[in-house]
């Protein structure tokens, strides 16, 4: 059996980041990701997604991503129910991510505060919920065109 879902789009607002009484983090936002065709009057129509990710994931999200920006979740899907206060029974679907990828820097639009943050950048990491974060500790662009053509061997190539 299989339960894997991969879900692109926009955050509705700034994540939430909370703790479980035994010290876990979890954060909880949502995803806009548009439908795939338009409406009778031309109109884009969106789903509103509740993400929930966990523990070094959750507090990453919690640091980095702001409203409006453009991310990437893998993860599977998870209905849950409780009992509310009048005694009705309530189902809850949500996405619980194992992998995040944010697809646009705070430079590129999609929201966020006015100080500059430091972007982290994937570094892979192996299995379930083994992602790891690194911090670039460089705002300088290796590529920046100073004039100069780019001596490359074709050794250096990997194609």
């Amino acid at each position: 059996m299989l339960n894997r879902v991969i879900l692109i789009g926009r955050l509705t607002r700034d994540p939430e980041l909370r703790y479980t009484p035994s010290g876990v983090a979890v954060t909880q936002f949502t995803l806009a990701v548009d439908r795939p065709f338009t409406a009778q009057g031309g109109e884009r129509e969106a789903d509103f997604i509740p993400v929930v990710t966990w523990r070094q994931l959750a507090e990453t999200c919690a640091n980095y991503l702001r409203k409006g920006r453009l991310t990437a979740v893998e993860g599977r899907i998870q209905v849950r129910n409780y009992e509310n206060n009048e005694g009705k029974r309530v189902y809850v679907t949500e996405v619980i991510a194992d992998n995040v990828r944010f697809l646009e820097s705070n430079r590129e639009g999609g929201g966020g505060g006015s100080t500059p943050r430091e972007e982290p950048s994937y570094n892979g990491g192996g299995g379930r919920g083994g992602n790891s974060y690194s911090r670039n500790n460089s705002n300088q662009d290796p590529f920046s065109d100073d004039g100069k053509p780019i001596d490359i061997s074709d050794d250096d190539l990997p194609f």
